[in-house]
């Protein structure tokens, strides 16, 4: 069984001029086998984020003759246009819709769905993505259209901002991608405006990033991030988000966009394994996007240095959005616009700058969360998710039933490279059920092919365990494919356990339900409204590899070891001496330092082979 969504990197897309001009030949004759006599360039079986889909088409084929020429091309975009401004434009306000902030306002807006009250919460995102269409189309218009077609067409973009902007309260679903699409739209539109009209919309999309976006900013491992459908990062909307960011840079050249952007990039490439897949969301926590996030993790791949398109997109919609039959649907065509219109090249190679919350070398990656607990690790092709035990999710030494890794005190971290190595320490105080202070000390190792865990803590009662994860996912190809197991040894003795209980609280690796199905199935509402991290944090117990003691460890201490990756002789051994605990394996020899840290209470690690 395959994860449906993450598939290809999105860096393996050919990005080359003669391949987008292929692209838009496909969409070309796509786009004349399938208008009507009225101009209608919509799906057959568009329904729902129908309201800029025509339109989207249309920008699509004025690009395809500004760069072809295709005499074809003149009359089909002037039709569609035509179609749109005279069937899908509604300055009546649709029943039902709650976020007015004045009714009967005449302004024009786009419809989620077109029958009048059916689903009309999502028309506000699908008037930003008919803003940027229109937006798009108005700057390939010079030999496409007449003045009058222009004209109305420039009207209907301000309609668009206006109603945005002035009849509904801004950003209604909380979602940053959308709010930071609108922003793009007003800052496009300020340049097609004249001078005091435009410079008075520049100033509106400005404010509205700095006060009703940038000012509500989340906090998450470490950096600050625009929020998303009530979160700080969704997997498919937050690589979106950075497309916009890209966008909003390079129209209006504010560097501020670009520093926002710089973040949630190096946020995206910590959490990212080296194979590409990640997982978590408020909205949709496994879902990866396609063609949509390509403009911004291409753009500030480059920025940062880092190879951000290893990102599993959604291929199914590597070049456009795409209906269940392949053939394009046209919603969110700005995004391809964009990205041929861009002339970033990718970065394809890892930055070597080590950050707190990533480990990567070669294959091998370990992502840590907030808490500086690994929410994600990568060895071997395999993907390991937190486990569960007693509704506590993590990895770390468990004593009757108490996982201990949820920090009472600053958590610290040391970084070591040498000779192909690298390492990560993560000193964290802990309080167990005994109310008697911890710390707990992980060592992370890994010479790119391999990854060696060793946990140690001042000794437990009872018969402890390290709770090592969750075997859950593994590349095949260009695929992710389910999975139970994994390579891992133990310096102790090792299980894999599943649950014994039945019930949605329970997620047996076994099964056939995804990670994310399994979150929906926790949370408060179904998929598209509920938050599936939320559910998840329901679950009471899963599928684990615990790890037993590790045997000759000092005095007073209980050490695990665990290494993922190739098997082989796995006989680690351990040594308390003036300068700390001595950790020797097959591949490299690790000095952890003392508790108490250097003069600054700083732990100190040495690495050698």
């Amino acid at each position: 069984m395959h994860l449906p969504y993450q598939r290809g990197p999105l860096h393996h897309l050919p990005d080359t001029p003669e391949a987008y001009d292929t692209v838009l030949a496909d969409v070309t004759e796509q786009a004349l086998a399938r208008i009507t006599p009225e101009g209608n360039l919509e799906h057959p079986d568009a329904h729902d984020d129908i309201g800029d889909t025509s339109l989207g088409m249309t920008s699509l084929l004025a690009l395809a003759w500004q760069r072809g020429k295709d005499p074809r091309l003149p009359e089909a975009v002037r039709r569609s246009l035509a179609f749109h401004l005279r069937e899908r434009v509604h300055t009546e306000d649709n029943p039902g819709y709650p976020n007015l902030r004045a009714v009967d306002s005449g302004l024009p807006h786009a419809r989620y769905v077109l029958r009048a009250g059916a689903h009309p919460i999502g028309d506000w995102p699908s008037t930003v993505w008919a803003l940027l269409q229109a937006l798009n189309v108005l700057d390939a218009a010079d030999g496409l259209l007449d003045d009058e077609q222009r004209a109305e067409l420039g009207e209907l973009a301000h309609g668009y901002w206006r109603w945005l902007t002035e009849a509904t309260f801004f950003n209604p679903q909380q979602a940053g991608n959308q709010a930071i699409g609108c922003v793009v739209g007003g800052l496009m539109l300020a340049r097609r405006l004249p001078a005091e009209r435009g410079g008075a919309v520049r100033a509106r999309a400005l404010s509205l990033y700095a006060e009703e976006i940038r000012a509500h900013r989340v906090r998450d491992r470490g950096a600050l991030l625009a929020p998303e459908h009530g979160g700080a990062y969704d997997n498919n909307y937050g690589p979106i988000s950075l497309s916009f960011l890209a966008q909003a840079h390079r129209v209006s050249g504010e560097e501020t966009f670009a520093e926002d952007g710089d973040t949630l990039a190096r946020y995206i490439d910590a959490r990212l394994t080296s194979g590409g897949y990640d997982q978590g969301g408020p909205r949709y926590s496994e879902q990866h996007s396609g063609f949509e996030s390509v403009l911004g993790l291409r753009y500030f791949s480059a920025r940062i240095g880092s190879d951000l398109g290893r990102y599993r997109g959604d291929t199914r919609w590597a070049r456009y959005a795409a209906r269940r039959d392949g053939r394009i649907d046209g919603h969110f065509a700005f995004m391809l616009v964009w990205q041929i219109q861009d002339t970033t090249r990718w970065h394809r190679t890892p930055s070597a700058v080590p950050v707190r919350h990533h480990l990567r070398l070669g294959s091998v990656s370990v992502a840590f969360d907030s808490r500086m607990t690994p929410s994600l690790v990568e060895a071997a092709g395999t993907y390991y998710l937190p486990a569960a035990v007693r509704r506590q999710h993590g990895f770390g030494p468990v004593t009757d039933g108490f996982l201990l890794c949820r920090p009472m005190g600053e958590v610290r971290v040391a970084d070591a490279r040498a000779n192909g190595l690298a390492a990560k320490l993560v000193t964290k105080p802990v309080v167990g059920p005994d109310h008697v202070l911890r710390h707990v000390r992980s060592l992370y190792v890994t010479d790119g092919t391999s990854l060696w865990v060793t946990v140690a803590v001042e000794r437990l009662d009872g018969a402890p365990y390290l709770l090592s994860g969750l075997p859950y996912a593994a590349d095949d190809g260009d695929r992710v494919r389910r999975t139970a197991e994994g390579d891992v040894a133990s310096a102790g003795g090792l299980r894999l356990t599943h649950p014994t209980d039945a019930g949605p609280d329970h997620f047996d690796a076994r099964g056939e339900l995804t990670q994310e199905q399994a979150a929906f199935a926790l949370a408060a509402d179904p998929r598209g409204y509920g938050d599936p991290d939320a559910g998840w944090r329901h679950l009471v117990s899963s599928t684990a590899l615990e790890a037993d003691p590790a045997p000759g460890a000092p005095e007073g201490l209980h050490v695990f070891a665990v290494r993922y990756g190739p098997t082989g002789a796995f006989t680690p051994v351990f040594e308390e001496g003036a300068d700390g605990l001595t950790v020797g394996t097959e591949a490299f020899t690790a000095v952890i330092g003392a508790v108490a840290g250097d003069s600054h209470g700083e732990p100190s690690l040495l690495l050698h082979r």
